[in-house]
Formats: structure tokens, C-alpha cells, sequence
């Protein structure tokens, strides 16, 4: 007996291209970028800029947030396709550590992929460092087939 993968939807660069169509405005600046995809996960970074600190010279906990939500969105869209209306029901960010003001890296692995919700984790690293800066766990609606507005 043989298996197969599942064939993915999108190529890492079919992706980045579809998010840049519908969720323009989070790519207009180019502070987000997706390093890598792979089955139930996606690597999304954070680029470094001075916008994105907050007193003390550490990335803003708004920024981390955002950097989590679009690593789990990434990792969901690589694994069903188009579908731009699936959207967060909830998000829980832990703050472990004071980022380094660089690139934030954020790792992002689905936990449950069903047929209407998706949960993940992501875990935030500064770049270059093996320390977590944060956790987050999130859930996400999946539409109904017919639903997904792509």
C-alpha cells in the first residue's frame, strides 16, 4: 500500500500572490512576508521597523498579534485554498519574553483542521534567537462549502 500526500492548493509564491489580492492593505508596506509552507503549518516574518516598537525599544504586542493571526491564516490557506472568509473566533497571545527590535519570526502549526474550524499555535521568535518572545493559540471559523467567497 502506497500513501500520498495531499496536494497543496497554492505554491508558496501562488500564495503570497492570492493574499496580496484580497488583504492588500496588510502587504502594501511590505512588512509582512511568508518564508515558508508546509503540510498544516507556515512561517510569516515580521519585518523590523521603527513603527513597530513600543516604549522600550520592543516590539509592540499589537504587531505580535497581527504577526499570529496572519501566520495561522497563511497556514489555513495553504491547506484549503481560497478561502478569504475564513476568519479568527479567537486568539490568546501569551507574552514570554521583550522581542528584539529585529525581525520578528512567527511559526505557525495547525493543531485541528476540520470541515468549520481550524485551531493552531504559533510560537514568536526574534530573529536569530532560539527564545520564545510568545505563544499564541488561535481558532478559526471555516465557511461552509459555497461560502467561501473566493
Amino acid at each position: 500500500m502506497t500513501h500520498h500526500a495531499k496536494p497543496r492548493p497554492f505554491t508558496l509564491e501562488e500564495l503570497t500572490a492570492y493574499l496580496v489580492d484580497v488583504f492588500p492593505q496588510i502587504w502594501s508596506r511590505g512588512d509582512y512576508s511568508i518564508d515558508d509552507v508546509g503540510p498544516m503549518s507556515a512561517t510569516v516574518r515580521l519585518a523590523y521597523h521603527p513603527d513597530h516598537l513600543r516604549p522600550g525599544g520592543t516590539i509592540s504586542g499589537p504587531a505580535m498579534f497581527t504577526l499570529s493571526d496572519l501566520a495561522l491564516y497563511v497556514a489555513i490557506l495553504h491547506e484549503l485554498g481560497r478561502v478569504k472568509l475564513a476568519v479568527t473566533t479567537s486568539l490568546t497571545i501569551n507574552f514570554l519574553r521583550k522581542p528584539e527590535p529585529r525581525d520578528l519570526i512567527g511559526r505557525a502549526k495547525l493543531i485541528k483542521l476540520g470541515k468549520r474550524l481550524a485551531v493552531g499555535e504559533v510560537a514568536l521568535f526574534s530573529e536569530g534567537s532560539d527564545e520564545m518572545a510568545a505563544h499564541a493559540t488561535g481558532t478559526y471559523s471555516i465557511p461552509a462549502k459555497g461560502d467561501e467567497g473566493a
